[in-house]
């Protein structure tokens, strides 16, 4: 039986969603009795939440100045995508192309493509990271899974840092497609070398965007 999350878990449920959905921008401060307020709980449980976050490399806590949205380096950025490499790749090689995971790939590509036509690149950007963890549910690893979903969210701070999300996350509307396609029919080592080359794509995109940045 799966036990009821705890009130920190629900409360760091709910900040890192703002954080990767881009409500809270990174370098920006949190108000410790601010949040408290506005989420109803004690500073404690808010402290409680603010260490979890911290050690998941999405707030950052300087001493006598408070806390701080993470700001991503190119160190951390390069690191992400070698991970990626290491689980997305080989998870998309070995997949079953019936396996119920391909159903939220699909989902999540369709999203995308009506989202489109609203130019909401925001939430394009959050069904392409939705498309990239139903890939990982392919392996059936709850702790990988778990793992990838922190990943992720890191990626999505610096994708937050960048002030083009359509040129970052329009090309890989098509590209997720044929993906899906590919490994839709069977082909799992096309449609993993068709991905790896596309992380790698994706990387060089956001570095330049992010080099820009200095």
């Amino acid at each position: 039986m799966r036990a009821e999350p705890s009130l920190t878990e629900e409360i760091a449920s709910q900040l890192r969603d703002q954080v990767t959905g881009g409500t809270l921008v990174p370098g920006q401060r949190l108000s410790e009795a601010k949040l408290a307020a506005e989420l109803d709980i004690s500073r404690n449980t808010l402290r409680e939440v603010f260490r979890l976050l911290t050690r998941e490399g999405l707030l950052r806590h300087e001493p006598n100045r408070g806390v701080f949205v993470a700001e991503p380096s190119m160190a951390s950025i390069l690191d992400i995508y070698r991970v990626r490499r290491l689980i997305e790749v080989p998870a998309l090689a070995q997949a079953w192309h019936r396996h119920e995971a391909v159903a939220r790939m699909t989902a999540a590509v369709e999203r995308a493509e009506q989202l489109r036509e609203s130019g909401n690149w925001r939430a394009i950007g959050s069904a392409n990271m939705e498309f990239h963890a139903a890939i990982v549910a392919l392996t059936d690893s709850p702790r990988l899974i778990a793992f990838f979903a922190q990943i992720i969210a890191e990626l999505r701070l610096a994708f937050g840092l960048l002030d083009s999300p359509e040129l970052l996350h329009g090309p890989y509307i098509h590209r997720n497609a044929e993906i899906l396609s590919t490994l839709e029919a069977g082909k799992a080592e096309q449609a993993a070398e068709m991905l790896d080359e596309y992380l790698g794509q994706s990387e060089r995109a956001v570095l330049q965007a992010f080099a820009r940045l200095g």
